[in-house]
């Protein structure tokens, strides 16, 4: 017996350039050997015994984007229109910090390595305990939504003591702080410069929601569309008469896109990363690639919701990096970030599946940040690095 083990997978990821087809492991104890192309280590280490065929061999992915405090809501897959008031609307008295640890909970069960929580405003607790006292590392992002640019300094100042005050609990190697302008249009756009700015300078990371549904963009078009009807009727109560262009700091235009804003706004300065990103023009995808700015994919959200599918293999082709994130348990059913890869499998059938684990394991870090352990030669073996199986 040479006590080496070889494990064979469909895919392997060591963390460094592409995961390979048809790839594998030598494992002596408790410590890589070997790994790369099955065939080449056969040859290599004639001695090693084929102990199994695994899915997927790779470190652990991380969960890139997550709403924690919504895990105790019903998940419902209806209409984007439909599930906003009858869903997040109608179940915000489940928001918290009960539903925050219930969902980290199962984060931490579904072996996520990191986690990029948003964290609502009206649940500043459940940042405290993020960044206070979570057992997980990654970015807590504190949410900021106010669209009148009447109230924009006044609502910056208030972020600027809000961050003084979460800082203070960050610990080495937990998580750490961010912000979250919540969307393009959910904040004026003074405020998104204020904001951009300032975590630029604090070297704060960020996160928003961009093209989410297809009347997003007609929102920036047109200034028409069931977002742009839906989003003035709610602010008739609390902001009578603003308008789409007042939120905007400029008229709707037919070559405007959400992301087009950003820029002129210069928010892709500060490198955010932009979620769901399904709603997008080819010189969108060419803008956040010229940008740096990462992307988080959402698959199971963005069917739930009927909200379109990600342009994957055009996010990648242009060298952007793609992460991947369960949204909330409202939209996306479970927290499971395996559930999540499982469903990006089969809802982009046609997309090379190792894109699919590169994104979990690498776009994922390069958005909250941390170390790929590497899969190689003299590092140590985690049974963790085989992969529950995502091919069906």
């Amino acid at each position: 017996m040479s006590g080496l083990e070889l494990i064979h997978a469909d895919i392997l990821y060591s963390g460094m350039g592409l995961p390979i087809r048809n790839g594998a492991v030598v494992v002596g104890g408790q410590t890589i050997a070997a790994a790369g192309e099955l065939d080449s280590l056969r040859a290599q280490h004639p001695q090693a015994e084929l102990r199994r065929t695994v899915d997927v061999i790779a470190p652990p992915p991380v969960n890139a984007h997550a709403h924690l405090d919504m895990s105790d809501y019903v998940f419902q897959a209806l209409p984007y229109f439909q599930w906003i008031p009858e869903v997040v609307i109608a179940n915000r008295s489940a928001r918290g910090l009960a539903g925050a640890k219930n969902g980290l909970a199962q984060i931490r069960a579904s072996g996520a390595a990191a986690l990029g929580d948003i964290v609502w405003p009206k649940t500043p607790e459940v940042m405290a305990w993020l960044l206070g006292e979570a057992d997980v590392s990654g970015v807590a992002y504190w949410e900021v939504l106010d669209p009148d640019p009447a109230t924009a300094e006044q609502t910056f100042r208030q972020v600027v003591e809000d961050v003084a005050r979460f800082r203070k609990l960050e610990r080495p190697g937990k998580m750490r702080l961010g912000l979250s302008p919540h969307a393009t249009y959910t904040v004026s756009s003074p405020l998104l410069r204020l904001l951009s700015d300032f975590a630029r300078r604090e070297g704060l990371p960020m996160q928003l929601h961009v093209a989410e549904h297809p009347s997003e963009l007609e929102l920036f078009t047109s200034g028409a569309g069931r977002l742009a009807e839906s989003f003035i009727r709610s602010m008739q109560t609390s902001v009578p008469g603003l308008t789409i262009a007042d939120v905007l700091g400029r008229a709707p235009d037919p070559e405007l896109t959400p992301i087009s804003y950003l820029a002129e706004l210069g928010v892709l300065d500060a490198k955010p990363t932009l979620i769901h990103m399904v709603n997008v023009t080819d010189a969108d995808i060419r803008t956040v690639a010229q940008s740096g700015a990462n992307v988080v994919t959402c698959p199971r959200s963005n069917a739930n919701l009927e909200c379109g599918t990600f342009r994957w293999a055009d996010f990648v082709a242009a060298g952007v990096d793609v992460a991947l994130g369960t949204d909330s348990v409202a939209s996306g059913e479970t927290l499971s970030i395996f559930d999540e890869i499982t469903a990006a499998r089969r809802i982009h059938t046609s997309l090379d599946p190792r894109l699919i684990v590169r994104a979990a394991v690498k776009g994922g870090r390069r958005v909250l940040g941390g170390q790929i352990p590497f899969l190689r030669r003299g590092e140590a073996w985690d049974e963790t690095y085989i992969w529950p199986d995502t091919s069906s």
